[in-house]
């Protein structure tokens, strides 16, 4: 069913402060374990084909501790070494396929509606105006950036696509572009500051340094969308949104990137 691989792409696709330090451009990006019934590992295409078939019963992003632990002694180092990064996919069994079937009603297809991106200001918008803490204690005020173009994040330390798309913004973005032109500035939504901080950790421990800010209440949050994340918005010298993007589809950071030096070009 069509439905079952878009909720499965959903599922693995649904994301600097002013401090930089040396960056590693060649961090591997991990990928994606994906394990069905927890008795074997397959490939997207499998799961493709489960999908078509009607298959798929229910899909989990991120293990819990208990699952980690079973996992990691039946299949070693083949799952990774970060449980946020596995997904677990369970099937129907025959008799259950044959009950859910004969249950199902039989409706017409309704028109698909459209889909709601989740973004509250657009390319063209004034970026609203916010301070920001950021987890060294410093404060960062978007006025105070204006003549700098900014990459504004939003993002979350339990977001599996968020922390996939860090692993390409030191190579990408902190490495290609001066500081003195470009900032990228990720905002952790919904989170204190210890989690934030102990995330960063982590990402520290694997060469991806930056210092972001935090967003306990939301409240920057509210101001530029809703929905999924990670959400980027490339905010000009100006302060008005060129560009903006959801979710972390393959390419996507090198066209932020794009989008970036297209800005600075005009500036030239």
């Amino acid at each position: 069913m069509t439905k079952f691989i878009l909720a499965l792409y959903a599922c693995l696709l649904v994301p600097f402060g002013m401090k930089l330090m040396a960056q590693d451009s060649t961090i591997k990006k991990p990928e994606y374990v994906l394990i069905v019934d927890k008795s074997k590992i397959v490939t997207m295409a499998t799961v493709n084909e489960y999908g078509e078939k009607g298959m798929i019963k229910a899909m989990d992003k991120g293990l819990n501790e208990q699952d980690w632990k079973q996992l990691s002694e039946k299949f070693g180092k083949a799952i990774g070494d970060d449980p946020m990064f596995v997904v677990l996919v369970s099937l129907f069994t025959e008799e259950e396929k044959k009950e859910r079937d004969k249950r199902a009603p039989i409706a017409p297809v309704a028109p698909a509606a459209k889909e709601d991106d989740g973004f509250l200001l657009n390319p063209g918008d004034t970026a609203a105006g916010f301070t920001v803490k950021m987890i060294d204690g410093t404060e960062v005020r978007l006025s105070d950036l204006r003549g700098k173009v900014v990459l504004l994040n939003f993002w979350a330390t339990w977001c599996a696509p968020c922390i996939m798309e860090f692993h390409e913004v030191p190579g990408k973005i902190l490495k290609k572009f001066d500081p003195a032109e470009v900032v990228f500035l990720p905002v952790a939504m919904g989170e204190p500051r210890e989690v934030v901080a102990a995330g960063m950790e982590k990402l520290n421990k694997k060469g991806i340094v930056f210092t972001p800010g935090y967003d306990p209440e939301k409240k920057v949050w509210a101001a530029y969308a809703k929905a999924a994340i990670p959400k980027n918005f490339v905010i000009d010298q100006q302060g008005i949104i060129r560009f903006v993007s959801t979710g972390n589809a393959e390419g996507r950071v090198d066209e932020i990137a794009n989008e970036i030096r297209k800005l600075l070009d005009v500036r030239k």
